[in-house]
């Protein structure tokens, strides 16, 4: 499932987004409320983990923009604020759950489990695309039902072109996704993967298309 965080505090932010991922989840970071706005108008998500207090644009304002344009897409929303009034506000602006930090990771994830329930949302971690299936919570990619050898930074690459297939994807972005968030790591260390990659998925109905000064995309060609 694909899970965006809106977080200004980027250390709180990164662990979150490093826990889901460890669970087998995409997880996106956005730090302001003005990116987080763009982002979801044009990307969306599944579920979105939204904070209240962030700058350009709160949280509640995100919220509300969202909902004013029909999207229904579930969110939980975090704060410091722990008054009965504000937990009200936030969730009549259209939240689906509420949580006040500073909370434990595993109630954040018994939240987001207990919301996938009522929303009869999709946590499956496997996906099929091409002739291949990715199982997320372990990063293993198979054909047919068998294991093929991938190393574990090639199948982050292809975990992170999966999640935006038919979309360009940067080499910084590569590089966050499978090095960490602040990698010291040149862009030309993402090559020899994507390089190998795409090799090995050649026979699968599956290309990695090069976008010169931009960046890679996923396509699946037969």
């Amino acid at each position: 499932m694909r899970i965006v965080i809106v977080e200004d505090n980027e250390a709180l932010a990164n662990a979150i987004a490093y826990r889901l991922r460890d669970r087998g989840h995409a997880a996106d970071v956005l730090n302001d409320g003005a990116s987080a706005d763009r982002f979801l108008a044009q990307e969306g998500a599944d579920l979105v983990v939204l904070d209240i207090n962030l700058p350009e644009k709160s949280g509640l304002d995100v919220l509300r923009a969202m909902r004013l344009r029909d999207d229904g897409t579930p969110v939980i929303l975090l704060t410091a604020r722990g008054e009965l009034s504000d937990r009200i506000t936030g969730l009549d602006t259209g939240a689906d759950d509420y949580l006040v930090k500073p909370f434990e990771m595993d109630e954040l994830e018994a939240r987001i489990r207990a919301l996938s329930r009522r929303k009869n949302l999709d946590f499956a971690s496997l996906e099929t695309i091409g002739r291949l299936e990715f199982d997320r919570a372990n990063r293993k990619v198979s054909a047919a039902g068998v294991a093929l050898d991938v190393p574990r930074k090639e199948a982050a690459v292809l975990e992170c072109l999966i999640e935006r297939r038919g979309r360009i994807v940067s080499k910084a972005h590569l590089i966050e996704h499978v090095y960490g968030v602040g990698a010291e790591v040149e862009d030309s260390a993402i090559e020899p993967h994507v390089s190998r990659l795409r090799k090995r998925i050649a026979d699968y109905g599956l290309s990695i298309k090069t976008a010169r000064g931009l960046g890679y995309m996923l396509e699946v060609v037969g």
